[in-house]
């Protein structure tokens, strides 16, 4: 018998998708296909890529309202929010296909009488694309679409929560008129996609997820000379300064905290808040999550949905507990929560209060609606505490003084550095990690150099 996935939706329990997984004929064959039709495809002028993947994105969101109800029922996102992450998608995509030509263009070298010199990007042949739940449009485009538009078949892995989103995406490229076996996917399970990274003929792995699953990934590939892109774990801290605009940096913390239940990566879970303005901010982080709206995601009035799995809630209340025993302060009583209920996805938020760096709440992952605020005295104290922690994805600021922001952001070890927002992503800058975050870039145009390779042109022409 074949073996299958089964997603099972956290809004009520029941098995919403089933798929087959990919046997391993299935899986040579669409490696074989995939290496075949990029040899072809490196061929075609960028222009011809950027046409058809615009023909895609076009597409794709022409079915936007029934990919947002899908994502919702996959993973208990507020259908009110899902539309949002069609429009990320968008953004992205069209993005990195209008700076393509640019970014993808040979590099002039000084003139050199007697010689032509330049630098042409090569694409580096078959890119596979293993892809998360959490946000599983928006991580997927950041590599999916720059791979193809510089001249690289994709085989995308996607998870097991979101099988669907894989399907979208080959359901566009089809739409388009993509050439076939350049874009693929395969529902894998955990032994045979750690195999496929190690495969010959995968040149490149775009990988985004947990610490552990990116030491797998690196084990898979250490006998290869293959390229990694590694979007792993976040802890993100912000720091409000005194001078803060403290309305918006509460409004905008606390989506930043609790957005998608917490499930981001560069969701804010560390808040350093200087002693000036910390009991106005924390009694404002507190009164407005208190008004969090905790139900059936199908639901309008519902602003915070469930997490993803049962045993995912329970990880997360056995982190608060935790964090409790070690002298954080829980303020939200979950009673105000009706909705939640031990043993479900169903989770209130929390916010800590009396935590010191050596709370697990402001050291570890949690991945869920909870944060921890701690007080401190000065801008130098906010960096040291900020840089001390194994994760380096964002962090962000929040004063309304320039020069101090570039100055703090200079001494913070981070991917990605925020005044007065967070939680958020610009396709024009790179997204990176440090540290246990990861490693590797994806869009902006320095995206497009980890998706190719140089190669120099020497031509000497006169003798």
């Amino acid at each position: 018998m074949t073996a299958s996935l089964k997603t099972i939706s956290p809004i009520d329990g029941s098995v919403y998708v089933e798929r087959p997984l990919a046997t391993a004929a299935e899986i040579a064959s669409a490696l074989a296909a995939a290496m075949s039709a990029q040899k072809a495809w490196k061929q075609t002028r960028v222009a011809e890529r950027a046409a058809l993947l615009t023909k895609a994105v076009d597409a794709f969101v022409a079915k936007k309202d029934a990919i947002a109800e899908e994502l919702t029922r996959q993973i208990g996102r507020p259908l009110g929010q899902s539309p949002g992450e069609v429009r990320g998608f968008e953004e992205r995509a069209r993005h990195m296909i209008a700076i393509a030509e640019t970014s993808l263009a040979d590099i002039a070298v000084e003139p050199k009488p007697g010689f032509t010199r330049f630098i042409r990007r090569e694409p580096l042949g078959v890119v596979f694309v293993v892809a998360p739940w959490n946000y599983p449009y928006l991580t997927a485009v950041n590599a999916i679409i720059p791979a193809l538009l510089a001249g690289n078949a994709v085989i995308l892995k996607h998870s097991a929560q979101t099988p669907l989103c894989a399907e979208r995406f080959a359901e566009a490229f089809r739409a388009a008129g993509l050439p076939k076996g350049v874009f693929q996917f395969l529902h894998l399970s955990h032994d045979d996609t750690t195999k496929l990274v190690g495969s010959e003929g995968i040149d490149f792995v775009a990988f985004t997820g947990s610490v552990d699953g990116g030491h797998a990934v690196m084990q898979g590939a250490a006998k290869r000379f293959i390229g990694l892109g590694l979007e792993l774990g976040g802890c993100d801290p912000a720091y409000v300064r005194p001078d803060a605009n403290l309305d918006h940096a509460v409004e905008n913390l606390v989506d930043g905290a609790y957005f998608n239940s917490g499930q981001s990566c560069c969701g804010i879970q560390r808040l350093y808040v200087h002693g000036d303005v910390y009991d106005r901010f924390l009694d404002g982080f507190v009164e407005l999550t208190k008004k969090y709206r905790l139900g059936n995601p199908l639901e309008a009035d519902t602003n915070l949905g469930p997490v993803v799995r049962a045993n995912a809630a329970k990880a997360i209340r056995d982190q608060i507990a935790a964090a409790t025993r070690a002298g954080g302060k829980p303020l939200i009583d979950p009673k105000l929560f009706p909705a939640d209920r031990d043993g479900t996805p169903y989770l209130a938020p929390q916010v800590f209060a009396n935590v010191d760096q050596r709370n697990p709440i402001m050291r570890e992952e949690c991945f869920g609606p909870v944060a921890g605020i701690m007080k401190v005295s000065s801008d130098d104290e906010a960096i040291r505490l900020m840089n001390d922690n194994a994760f380096g994805l964002t962090a962000a600021v929040w004063t309304m003084d320039e020069k101090a922001a570039l100055k703090i952001g200079d001494q913070v070890e981070t991917g990605t550095w925020f005044m007065n927002r967070c939680d958020a992503l610009d396709p024009a800058l790179a997204w990176v990690g440090v540290k246990d975050s990861g490693r590797g870039c994806t869009l902006s145009r320095v995206g497009f150099e980890h998706l190719t390779r140089p190669k120099s042109f020497h031509l000497r022409t006169k003798l």
